[in-house]
């Protein structure tokens, strides 16, 4: 071979492994990290190609967990009418994305528009001027969700700001009860009759209520935040009793108080704080229904945790439901059995968990000598460090120094159970944000 043809096989070598190297390096970026979120009815399509293209990485900035069929729309659904959620960001972004979801409905959800807007203001179902985007699912504006399915919109060019309000309206023609929802949203959300998915003066929405429909998720490719933590509970976590429009659950002071300490020059990690509360939840047992409404700690987990985008922390406060609501006295260990599982889960996927201990009921009628029992053994293990990477000990936060079984007066709702707006950021404060560095611990 002469020296001329060697040059000329090298520089054909190096060209293929430079293809090569390419195509590789666009598969890879073109990876959104979300293909256990996306359901539809039918073979997944591709994404299409005009998505926006933007620095930043996808963190979830609001979340609800679907929780039941609502009452009421089991024959119709929302026929004929418009839903236009009101939900609050927690760290901003460049462009957006929902998640709807069909879980509860018996047959399939069709909707032929839906909407994302950035809200003129508090407490309106005003659209702020010229931010209304129409959203669309693989390049259409019609979706088609089958029954107990969920599906991911296509991404859409939208500046949402940190602590922002997002209004997400969808419009379904079609039969199609019962509503996925989730109750006690402590935020007022609104309907109205017609196709008013594009109206911006939000006057046609005559109704208002306290829960969302349909919504699950809202996503932001974000410059602001690397990673989102899960707030993963029961009632206390989903803000019950607390000022609605306020958003003053404990996991949006959690939010609020990183973003301070960002803000002030802290080596912090950078992420959002998102809910994924329901009143009412056990770690162990599915409340009613078929399908099975309010579902345990340990079925909902993937869905509310795991599959999230670029989920690194999981706070986990559950199992008070256990305690109350099953006969007789609960088994303290297989409570703790369903907690390490939800450990394990995480665990499996490289999230950190941040578990809390349970708070205080003694004043409620239906609290027993031998619920406290299974209450305080509860406890005992998980702050003994063997259930959970770090402790939050919610129980020694909120007590009453002088009746250590009942809540402090100052952080109590009124109904013995429910801390009010003082009590969830009294549960915020007691996170210690170093908790957030770091990895899952290898011993568990």
């Amino acid at each position: 071979m002469t020296r001329r043809h060697g040059y000329a096989l090298l520089a054909a070598i190096i060209a293929v492994i430079v293809a090569m190297s390419t195509a590789i390096y666009v598969g890879v970026a073109a990876d959104t990290g979300t293909r256990d979120r996306t359901s539809l009815s039918g073979p997944r399509p591709a994404r299409p190609s005009a998505a926006p293209a933007s620095a930043g990485v996808w963190v979830g900035t609001w979340s609800a967990s679907p929780v039941g069929a609502e009452p009421g729309t089991q024959a119709e659904g929302m026929t004929g009418r418009s839903v236009r959620n009101v939900v609050h960001a927690a760290v901003g972004g460049t462009s957006a994305r929902v998640t709807l979801s069909n879980l509860y409905g018996r047959t399939t959800l069709t909707i032929t528009h839906a909407s994302i807007a950035l809200a003129a203001g508090t407490r309106t179902a005003a659209a702020r001027a010229g931010t209304m985007r129409p959203l669309t699912f693989a390049g259409n504006t019609t979706v088609v969700i089958a029954a107990g399915g969920q599906v991911l919109s296509d991404a859409v060019a939208l500046a949402v700001p940190a602590g922002g309000d997002v209004l997400v309206t969808t419009y379904s023609p079609s039969l199609s009860g019962p509503v996925t929802y989730h109750p006690t949203a402590r935020q007022t959300s609104y309907a109205g009759e017609g196709d008013l998915t594009e109206d911006e003066t939000g006057t046609a929405y005559t109704e208002q209520v306290d829960h969302w429909r349909y919504l699950t998720a809202l996503d932001v490719l974000s410059g602001e935040a690397d990673g989102t933590v899960v707030a993963f509970g029961d009632s206390l976590t989903d803000g019950k009793n607390s000022t609605a429009d306020a958003n003053d659950r404990w996991s949006d002071y959690l939010n609020r108080r990183l973003r301070t300490a960002l803000a002030a020059g802290r080596d912090l990690p950078r992420y959002s704080v998102v809910n994924a509360g329901i009143g009412g939840n056990r770690v162990l047992s599915d409340a009613r229904g078929r399908p099975l409404e309010n579902q345990a700690g340990i079925r909902r987990f993937r869905r509310d945790v795991l599959d999230r985008p670029n989920v690194k922390i999981v706070v986990i406060d559950l199992g008070i439901n256990d305690l109350l609501r099953t006969p007789g006295t609960a088994d303290p260990q297989k409570i703790l059995t369903g907690l390490r599982d939800l450990v394990r889960q995480a665990h499996a996927r490289g999230i950190k968990v941040v578990g809390a201990t349970l708070m205080p009921v003694g004043r409620r009628a239906t609290w027993t000598e031998a619920r406290e029992v299974v209450r305080q053994t509860i406890n005992a293990e998980i702050r003994s460090g063997r259930v959970y990477d770090a402790v939050v000990d919610f129980d020694k936060a909120l007590r009453d120094p002088y009746d250590p079984l009942a809540l402090r007066t100052m952080y109590d709702s009124g109904d013995r159970l429910h801390p009010n707006d003082k009590g969830y950021e009294r549960m915020a404060d007691t996170f210690d944000l170093a908790y957030l560095k770091g990895s899952t611990a290898a011993r568990l």
